[in-house]
């Protein structure tokens, strides 16, 4: 049995590439340049690209499984190619935002909503992992922390339950290996409701020195963010943050209650990435 995974450049694909490679399981791996792909010896790269769908057959043939990273492009012509080719189960890493108020027309979780809802209307059984924040997302303040400089926000005070993105692949590998989560729909967090401004104390104690925190308002939050983004992702960024502004987040599915095993917390993996947040 070949397990495909797309998305494969991204640290959740990478570690979901690593865990099968190292169980034995045949994987192949898709990019839309596989010669830029780094993967263990033994593990096949192939083109895939979703608005070519003459890339799907051979990226396809011969898979049973396949973990999808969530793009709607190109999403119902995969559907019918993977289902022509035999697919029996795809798991798609999908966002916690498509539970959200108006996702249809949400720009951050209309994104996923339109894969599942494609993969829902298929006859292929689907798993749908919905995680909410990644610990990682907190890279975004460390050029700031790098520089010794103060990190803005508009809402320090915003609550997330932020998830390591190596929980998210192990729990990943189980639906793919195992039966518990076939055809499930399930919500992942971390094990814990932190604010930013208790993150960044998190991030402190990790780098060794006190991060400075200052609050400044959403126009300038919007400006700021407006220089990376879209103004349209920034404003429902911006909105989320608000929203969680007003008490702890819940804490969903985690590693304990799905595979029985410890969750791994913020503090663990900002000790991991410790280095990203010193400037050297």
């Amino acid at each position: 049995m070949t397990v495909l995974i797309t998305g494969a450049r991204g640290k959740v694909g990478q570690a979901v590439i690593a865990r099968l490679h190292s169980a034995g399981l045949t994987v192949r791996a898709a990019s839309a340049d596989p010669a830029e792909l780094t993967v263990p010896d033994g593990v096949e790269a192939v083109e895939l690209v979703l608005d070519r769908p003459e890339t799907f057959e051979a990226a396809l043939r011969g898979v049973r499984q396949v973990f999808l990273y969530p793009q709607p492009a190109g999403i119902h012509e995969l559907v019918k190619a993977a289902e022509a080719a035999g697919v029996e189960h795809v798991v798609l890493l999908s966002s916690s935002s498509v539970g959200g108020p108006d996702a249809e027309n949400d720009p951050l979780a209309s994104h996923s909503l339109k894969v599942e809802r494609a993969l829902a209307d298929s006859a292929l059984t689907c798993t749908f992992l919905r995680p909410d924040a990644f610990a990682s997302n907190s890279l975004g303040w460390a050029w700031s922390i790098g520089q010794a400089q103060p990190v803005q926000l508009a809402y320090p005070d915003a609550h997330i339950a932020p998830i390591h993105p190596e929980d998210i692949a192990d729990i990943a590998v189980e639906a793919l290996t195992g039966d518990s989560l076939t055809g499930r729909t399930v919500t992942l967090t971390g094990p814990a409701s932190l604010t930013f401004r208790e993150q960044l104390a998190v991030l402190s104690e990790a780098v060794g020195r006190e991060i400075p925190v200052v609050h400044i308002t959403r126009a300038e939050a919007e400006q700021q963010m407006g220089a990376h983004m879209p103004a349209h992702m920034a404003g429902s960024l911006l909105d989320l943050w608000e929203a969680a502004n007003h008490g702890p987040a819940a804490v969903a599915d985690t590693t304990d209650t799905l595979l029985g095993r410890p969750a791994r917390t913020f503090r663990q993996w900002a000790r991991e990435n410790s280095a990203a947040f010193t400037g050297h």
